[in-house]
């Protein structure tokens, strides 16, 4: 039997300045590519059964970059906040911004604010951007307003949404993605991630499609899922699976 599809799925989008540099072009360059990567996978992902998308657009560490890619990536945010909401409608993606905002400028806090808005009935995806965000963070904020003997996890989940501006009812992570080649999660949603499965890819970013993302889905199909518990009868038949997409290519024909 085959994994459920992977309901929320977070990417780390990697790559963009190195793709750039690869091509003698200017790391702006990389992250203007990566933008019309978002746009490939935002308008694929509900195909293979992803109803959530996180992607990470803007660490709360990218301020330590120079201010003039820092000032490239927040015209690019907003640019894709204003230009890509009337997609987002036709496509039915609900476009959530989540993180810090208090050090964002006015102009983007209102592109989130519109966006948000007019975004706020699609029910195909949900599309969720990391701005300015940091788990950590989010985490010793969430902790704080947690009272005294009143620790659990669903409280603690629900104060962690809080902070960072998220929807009450997103559900964990089932499957996390990198590319760009690193194998590291950069501070990027640790609580929700704790029984993800982890791919990493080589792809740099601003190459990335839905060949790789369709990858990426058939290796976690393939994936044991026990959180805890053991393993099937049989776990040898587990690997000799066809994949999901293996499965729908068969059905097809």
């Amino acid at each position: 039997m085959l994994n459920e599809p992977p309901r929320h799925t977070a990417i780390i989008m990697d790559g963009n300045g190195r793709w750039a540099s690869a091509r003698g072009l200017p790391r702006k360059a990389g992250h203007r590519q990566g933008a019309k990567a978002v746009e490939r996978v935002v308008r694929g992902a509900p195909d293979l059964g992803i109803r959530i998308l996180t992607l990470y657009a803007f660490s709360a560490d990218n301020w330590k970059r120079p201010p003039r890619e820092v000032e490239t990536l927040m015209d690019l945010l907003e640019k894709f906040l204003r230009t890509k909401q009337s997609m987002c409608e036709r496509e039915g993606v609900r476009l959530c911004v989540i993180g810090r905002r208090d050090r964002l400028r006015p102009s983007i806090i209102d592109a989130i604010v519109q966006a948000e808005s007019s975004t706020k009935n699609g029910d195909r995806l949900h599309l969720r951007l990391a701005v300015d965000y940091s788990a950590r963070d989010a985490i010793m904020s969430a902790a704080s307003q947690l009272e005294p003997g009143k620790l659990d996890h669903e409280a603690f989940a629900r104060h962690l949404n809080r902070v960072i501006h998220s929807a009450p009812s997103v559900p964990d992570v089932d499957l996390l993605i990198r590319t760009g080649g690193e194998k590291r999660l950069s501070d990027f949603l640790l609580w929700e991630s704790a029984y993800a499965e982890l791919v990493f890819s080589e792809r740099m970013w601003p190459e990335f499609g839905m060949e790789d993302l369709e990858q990426a889905v058939s290796e976690y199909d393939q994936r044991n899922r026990r959180f805890g518990s053991l393993p099937p009868p049989h776990p040898e038949s587990w690997a000799a699976r066809p994949s999901r997409i293996e499965a729908q290519a068969a059905t097809a024909e």
